[in-house]
């Protein structure tokens, strides 16, 4: 075993994706353009989440969105009945997108006219986590059936993340979720993570969250 040479290379790849982020991001606001990484589980509610979302924002902000799967078309066809500018993208089985592929994903929509574009990653709590995009800020949705302990079994989502949008709290009644330790237990890894709780099937709670995405873009675009 001692003449195996063994060669590190997860940290040469996350910094040479890092170094990518940074030139996209770089690109991004010399057009004004804010890049929001939305990230969440299967099932949370991502895609009725960011319907809402737009319906809240579309008259006062340029809207693009990039759909990221692993195969389908189908929630880009969801977003593009919006009005707004949506686009597919296919990760060839792979479980995230990194800078490179959010770059790809970009240039193929067309950001010069748009003030804000959503990258709705892959559905998954763990590897999104690990790559810088590009984003300007990242965006987490957990739902009420997936649990309250979700930020103390995946610890890096919540770390990297700006926001955690808490949906499906209209279900509260008929889970064992507790509201107050999910908010302990994301404040312990995160404490500056501004928390939203909403209802994306209603609407309930989407107008603050809304509200704070567009002031963030305002500052990104004034900074």
């Amino acid at each position: 075993m001692g003449n195996v040479r063994i060669i590190e290379i997860k940290e040469s790849v996350f910094a040479d994706n890092d170094r990518e982020a940074d030139r996209v991001r770089g690109a991004l606001k010399a057009q004004n353009t804010f890049l929001l990484n939305l990230m969440s589980s299967p099932g949370s509610g991502k895609t009725t989440t960011l319907l809402r979302t737009i319906e809240a924002l579309k008259d006062d902000l340029k809207i693009g969105v990039m759909e990221a799967d692993i195969d389908s078309d189908v929630d880009a066809e969801k977003i593009a009945t919006t009005g707004v500018k949506s686009i597919q993208l296919h990760t060839g089985g792979m479980c995230h997108l990194d800078a490179g592929m959010t770059e790809q994903g970009l240039q193929q929509i067309g950001t010069e006219d748009l003030d804000l574009v959503v990258l709705e990653n892959v559905g998954n709590l763990v590897c999104p986590a690990e790559f810088d995009t590009g984003a300007v800020k990242n965006a987490m949705i957990l739902s009420v059936p997936e649990g309250h302990d979700k930020p103390l079994k995946y610890p890096l989502i919540f770390t990297v993340c700006d926001v955690l949008i808490i949906n499906k709290i209209d279900v509260l009644p008929y889970f064992d979720f507790d509201m107050d330790k999910v908010v302990e237990y994301a404040h312990r890894r995160n404490p500056k993570l501004k928390i939203f709780p909403i209802c994306a099937k209603t609407g309930e709670g989407v107008q603050a969250w809304a509200d704070w995405l567009k002031a963030e873009v305002r500052s990104w675009q004034e900074g």
